[in-house]
């Protein structure tokens, strides 16, 4: 059976309401919202946006899915985890902060934050799964303990896994810092010397401490390296290289396994909600406003979080005419669909059944 994905045409320029209102059809088609019981935690899974960022989901958006979810309990909550790079997401208090400038504010939203992972991303609890490249997941420790899951995904590329949505959210944003270190520590990238300006902002960006400036030219210390990417991010001049065919497979299949831990956690109690608005070359990780790849295109809802990755590349490179994740990063960015068709986390076989 096909496995169903709703869908909503949607565009930034109606208006917030309007699209607060599209928000929450998709989030009531799901059906999840008629099963939270009273007094059940809930974990609105987002990204907050990183300091300069303009893409993350706006709060204003989220105003009728809080309010169904404040109808069934009180204790529904905003949430996200600590980064492995260093800036103001990479501590509770910052990253809180942070947060509330961007307009997610207990005052602001009638929802707490909670930072999952605790003060600096000590806080976990294992999952085990005993899959190919994951034995068990590190999950952060609030999310692990709630009763519910709802995964709130803007869509856009991503510099090591080509795409970014749902599965990424869970699998990736779910985990602890240890998490995050596990599915980044087979990634290596290296620095082509002569490409290189030795301008040291790679230097400046790596949490690890793992670059160095070495006979005219940044040089990693691939002992050091954990892999976060971070200086491949930053680099202005194309210097930093990874080898995508190899790290990219294992660092989505590691993300599509962690992502398997959490839904496993919750199951039929997990929905997802893919915004299609502002789709950019790099996720919200990005301290810049990004230009977007292709034009607004909707809102999607589906409780299979693989169905829902699949229809909404579809839609996108559908409106582009174009892979335009392929084409940002030369990556194959459907491994972690198949992977999460392959070990039960989702369908590749979906139903769009749309919506005015």
């Amino acid at each position: 059976m096909k496995s169903k994905v709703y869908f909503i045409q949607a565009n930034r320029r109606e208006g917030d309401k309007l699209v607060a209102e599209k928000a929450e059809r998709a989030f009531l088609a799901l059906g999840l919202h008629s099963r939270i019981e009273k007094d059940a935690f809930v974990a609105l899974k987002i990204h907050f946006g990183e300091k300069g960022n303009t893409g993350f989901i706006k709060p204003e958006w989220l105003k009728g899915i809080i309010r169904q979810l404040q109808g069934r309990t009180d204790r529904a909550f905003f949430t996200d985890t600590n980064t492995l790079y260093v800036g103001m997401r990479s501590n509770a208090v910052d990253y809180t902060q942070l947060a509330a400038r961007h307009g997610f504010s207990l005052e602001k939203t009638g929802l707490p934050v909670i930072i999952a992972d605790g003060l600096v991303g000590e806080n976990d609890e294992e999952v085990k799964i005993g899959l190919k490249r994951v034995n068990a997941g590190k999950i952060a420790a609030a999310i692990a303990r709630a009763d519910f899951l709802i995964c709130l995904n803007h869509v856009t590329g991503h510099v090591q896994t080509g795409l970014g949505a749902a599965i990424k959210n869970m699998g990736m944003g779910c985990a602890s810092r240890a998490g995050k270190l596990e599915q980044h520590s087979e990634v290596q990238p290296r620095i082509n010397p002569k490409a290189c300006k030795n301008c040291s902002i790679c230097l400046d960006y790596c949490p690890a401490g793992a670059i160095i400036q070495k006979e005219g030219s940044a040089h990693i210390i691939q002992d050091k390296c954990i892999g976060c990417g971070e200086c491949l991010v930053v680099c202005k001049t194309g210097a930093v290289r990874m080898r995508w065919d190899e790290d990219s497979a294992r660092i989505q299949e590691k993300m599509v396994e962690y992502a398997y831990a959490v839904w496993d956690k919750f199951r039929e109690k997990a929905g997802f909600v893919n915004f299609l608005l502002k789709i950019t070359k790099d996720c919200d990780c990005m301290a810049k406003d990004q230009p977007e790849m292709v034009g607004d295109i909707g809102i999607l809802a589906s409780t299979d979080p693989v169905a829902l990755d699949k229809a909404s590349a579809d839609l996108i490179i559908e409106r582009s005419r174009k892979d335009v994740f392929r084409k940002s990063y030369d990556i194959d960015w459907s491994v972690q669909l198949r992977h999460g068709a392959r070990i039960g986390l989702g369908s590749l076989d979906y139903e769009l059944i749309e919506s005015s």
